[in-house]
């Protein structure tokens, strides 16, 4: 595996400045060497299962699953990280070098890393959300907000951290277990959300949250025209952001969600809009936001955002 990485690191510092990439890749290839212990697979140094993940959402669940027996680390640690974005960095390729076990979103949404994967020649275990979700290839791939994919998601990680580590397979099970239920507890606030407010109706800047609206049975009355204008990185029509526009000025909609991680000038347009007409803003995000770790105190948070907002209309 470590001939993979060097090949990928040596590709890699073709396309960053030559005097970081020389210091980076020396630092890269003494840390591919032996491992303490001589273990090729590269576990932690402190003797946990290494798992690498692509952001710190799929990094969290990892860890509810694995417990202190995981050291997980998440390439994609923070609220402005944009895994369409992301760099190559050789410091991801040394962490996924090290890697027993590897998760992250694939549908497209974080190539950043299936590449890396690739280029590195990883052999480690791998546990890719969309797949698992069942969803066909270019259905939505923000699967994270997906509750029975990331419960689907949670059980891979407890079995393939079992198959590294038979002796604590059962608690990483009862681990997934218990982790379920509270994505149990999470799928009955959303349809109480739906019983609260039938009928209800949003516009989101981007489709993200589309999985959990659809969990709360709230209708997006956003137009596929300007949520695909959006996903692309490109403007909607005129006419189209006019349309939409007009749903929140004249109230048609009960709240604005807002992907609080990509702003542009026509998002922003929204949220002015949302302002002047009263309709309530309801943040979502691609990450974990600052200082929270858990991923169910997360969706716990928006789902509260999304029934006080509901409950004004």
């Amino acid at each position: 595996m470590h001939v993979f990485v060097e090949e990928y690191l040596m590709r890699l510092s073709r396309s960053i400045p030559v005097l970081a990439s020389v210091g980076l890749l020396t630092l890269a290839l003494a840390g591919c060497g032996d491992d303490a212990g001589g273990d090729p697979g590269g576990a932690a140094a402190d003797g946990k299962i290494a798992v690498v993940a692509s952001t710190n959402v799929w990094g969290s669940v990892a860890q509810a699953v694995g417990g202190d027996a995981v050291s997980v680390e998440s390439l994609i640690n923070d609220a402005s990280g944009d895994p369409h974005a992301h760099p190559d960095k050789p410091e991801d390729a040394i962490a996924l070098a090290g890697a027993d076990v590897v998760v992250y979103n694939g549908g497209g949404y974080d190539d950043f890393f299936t590449k890396l994967v690739d280029g590195t020649g990883t052999e480690a275990e791998q546990v890719d959300a969309f797949t698992i979700s069942g969803y066909a290839d270019g259905e939505n791939e923000h699967v994270w907000y997906d509750l029975p994919t990331v419960r689907k998601v949670a059980d891979k990680i407890a079995d393939a951290l079992g198959a590294i580590d038979a002796g604590q397979k059962s608690r990483f099970a009862d681990n997934a277990a218990s982790f379920g239920g509270r994505l149990d507890a999470l799928t009955d606030t959303a349809e109480q959300i739906g019983k609260a407010s039938p009928g209800a109706k949003v516009v989101a800047t981007e489709p993200v949250a589309h999985y959990l609206l659809d969990a709360a049975g709230v209708t997006d009355a956003t137009s596929t025209e300007f949520s695909e204008a959006i996903e692309e990185e490109t403007d909607p029509p005129v006419a189209v952001v006019a349309e939409t526009t007009e749903l929140i000025s004249d109230k048609q909609v009960a709240a604005l969600v807002n992907n609080a991680q990509t702003e542009t000038a026509v998002t922003n347009s929204l949220a002015d809009a949302a302002s002047k007409a009263g309709v309530p803003v309801v943040d979502v995000t691609e990450t974990l936001p600052q200082g929270v770790t858990d991923y169910v105190e997360w969706m716990t948070e928006q789902l509260e955002a999304l029934s006080g907002a509901l409950s004004k209309a």
